[in-house]
């Protein structure tokens, strides 16, 4: 790749790397995982870089991510979830990290595109249309897999005084 690719290729890997990051780990709910999963999607965008539309370059690099977790999926059937957080500073957060324990754990239960809709449409903030072209589904099915998704959490997520977490 010529050091004019290299360049463009260096600015969107330095403000896509965060939200990437941020996507793996919710798919995943492990922050080796996400780390390894957006290493193989950095890749593969690379290797296709001089090919992308440099517009959509952050929409070409979710898709794959999310291909990858699917594929991965596929293979290994079962996940390990773990419920740690991201590092960051020194404040007290334990509150938070239980309330980001409690929504991995209920996430790792659904299935994987239920999953997928609700992490893409409810974090990532995609439309319907957004997401089901990132999944390559239909729209229909994004709304059916979302409302169910977030059923299920909902029964999840309910604490004892009737509170959503």
């Amino acid at each position: 790749m010529s050091s004019r690719h290299d360049g463009s290729f260096d600015e969107f890997l330095r403000s896509s790397s965060p939200r990437l990051l941020k996507l793996a780990w919710l798919l995943t709910g492990s922050s080796v995982s996400a780390e390894d999963l957006v290493q193989e999607t950095l890749e593969r965008v690379y290797v296709a870089w001089p090919r992308i539309d440099h517009g959509g370059s952050h929409n070409y690099a979710r898709r794959v991510l999310v291909n990858l977790h699917t594929d991965a999926h596929r293979r290994t059937w079962r996940e390990q979830v773990t419920a740690e957080l991201p590092e960051s500073g020194a404040a007290d957060r334990s509150e938070h990290v239980a309330l980001a324990d409690a929504l991995t754990t209920a996430l790792a239960t659904l299935p994987v595109r239920e999953r997928q809709c609700v992490v893409l449409r409810h974090h990532i903030g995609l439309s319907e249309r957004e997401t089901a072209d990132t999944l390559n589904i239909s729209t229909g099915t994004v709304k059916s897999s979302t409302s169910r998704g977030l059923a299920r959490l909902r029964t999840l997520l309910v604490t004892d005084g009737g509170r959503h977490v």
